[in-house]
């Protein structure tokens, strides 16, 4: 399969970083399967059969038929329109929750334990309510309030 391999990369005149770059594969991934140290993968071949969807992988892994598949068997994939990800730093949806006010901080000189801050349970407009709230001090240490 390697020297198939080898002459499926002459055909394309692509050398074997540019390869596995396509694959996103590392390097030596690529020139360990050539030299037949390894053989190639799951993944190597997924992603070989994804990007170069004409090459006939069982010439390539079997020497049967033609580098290339006839356009008879080709199938075009038909392509996907998606909707782009909502980008979360300005279009976020106005939530029903309000802020709560902001906790004076502490005097550490008067107590010897962390004191938890007040905390108010808001229902929204589904009911749901706040369980758990966790604390980071920057001490590296944490509360969880319940």
């Amino acid at each position: 399969m390697n020297n198939r391999l080898q002459q499926f990369l002459g055909a394309e005149n692509i050398s074997q970083s540019q390869f596995a770059e396509e694959l996103g594969v590392a390097r030596a991934s690529v020139s360990h399967i050539l030299a037949g140290r390894n053989k190639p993968g799951y993944d190597f071949l997924t992603s070989l059969m994804a990007r170069y969807p004409r090459l006939n992988m069982e010439w390539l892994l079997a020497g049967k038929g033609k580098m290339y598949k006839e356009n008879s068997q080709t199938e075009e994939r038909p392509v996907q329109e998606t909707t782009p990800a909502p980008d979360l730093f300005t279009s976020l949806p106005e939530s029903p929750i309000s802020m709560p006010e902001p906790v004076p901080e502490a005097n550490p000189a008067l107590t010897d334990a962390p004191t938890a801050p007040s905390v108010t349970s808001e229902t929204t407009d589904n009911q749901k309510t706040i369980t758990k709230i966790i604390v980071f001090y920057s001490d590296h240490t944490f509360q969880e309030i319940r």
